[in-house]
């Protein structure tokens, strides 16, 4: 199949050479020309500008990502999907989980692309109880619902992850301060976070992405020097908690974790340093400088 690709970036790129390494064509543009330049040779279609790309679509019908429009463009036979993404800058070799909102029929027809950048089964075993569900979901991508639910799934998605992320940064925040002069000397302990983080990865029931990111960071170096502890949010928290005060849904864990963001930018602890590892870890994050 064909796709048409905005935006290089750290996702954006990766994307592409994903769906070019499964046999599919990529039609790409970038504001940056040298962007466009490294991923056509490496056999995508150089377009330049936004105009040229959807001259060089050849494929019928063509195919758009954009929930905000979906019901004006419906009118005129435009059939928008909304693909929530989940990998960051390690989905080229891992793939990508995929949230898809659209209509059904445009899902199917759209199916090589998402088989294609979805992780696929791996050595991942199906949960107890799936018989008669969508197989697709076990390969990695999932058909939420319609226009929108899509955005909406992974919207949530970030939101628990930042109460995730929030929790695992306390808990070595709580390790490592259990050698703190404040308590009595009797009670205090020099615990090794690194080999914790490494041990708890085999076998704990915390295992995770996530736990993984945080060994390797805190193996590479226990103090995290080099990180300052300011951590942005890339939005999808806010939003989160605003659906779910517009739902009358309690989501405590996950407001504490997007305030405490905040507070970084003023007022950094080890946690908020640990925070800033993942992300660098798991998208590409660089701390902004401290306001």
């Amino acid at each position: 199949m064909q796709l048409g690709m905005i935006g290089l970036g750290r996702m954006g790129g990766n994307i592409v050479r994903r769906l070019i390494r499964a046999g599919h064509s990529c039609v790409v543009y970038d504001a940056d020309p040298k962007a466009v330049a490294i991923l056509a040779a490496e056999g995508a279609t150089p377009a330049t500008s936004l105009a040229d790309l959807v001259e060089k679509l050849d494929q019928q019908p063509r195919a758009e990502d954009d929930v905000r429009r979906a019901r004006e463009l419906a009118a005129q036979g435009i059939r928008y999907m909304d693909v929530g993404t989940s990998g960051g800058v390690w989905g080229l070799e891992r793939g990508y989980c995929l949230m898809i909102g659209g209509e059904k029929a445009a899902f199917e027809f759209l199916d090589p692309i998402f088989a294609a950048l979805a992780p696929g089964k791996g050595d991942i075993p199906a949960s107890r109880n799936r018989e008669g569900r969508a197989p697709n979901v076990e390969q990695g991508y999932l058909h939420a619902g319609p226009s929108g639910a899509g955005h909406f799934v992974k919207m949530i998605h970030n939101g628990i992850e930042y109460g995730m992320m929030q929790a695992m940064a306390e808990g070595f925040d709580i390790l490592r301060s259990k050698n703190s002069p404040r308590l009595p000397e009797a009670e205090r302990f020099d615990l090794d976070v690194a080999d914790i983080a490494e041990v708890w990865r085999r076998g704990s029931v915390v295992t995770s992405w996530l736990l993984d990111l945080t060994a390797e960071a805190l193996a590479k170096d226990e103090k995290l020097e080099s990180f300052s502890g300011v951590v942005e949010d890339s939005g999808e928290g806010r939003w989160t908690i605003e659906a779910a005060i517009e739902e009358a849904v309690p989501a405590d864990v996950l407001a504490a974790s997007l305030f405490t963001r905040f507070r970084s930018r003023q007022d950094h602890t080890f946690a908020e340093k640990v925070l800033s590892a993942m992300r660098l870890g798991f998208g590409g994050h660089v701390e902004a400088p401290k306001k």
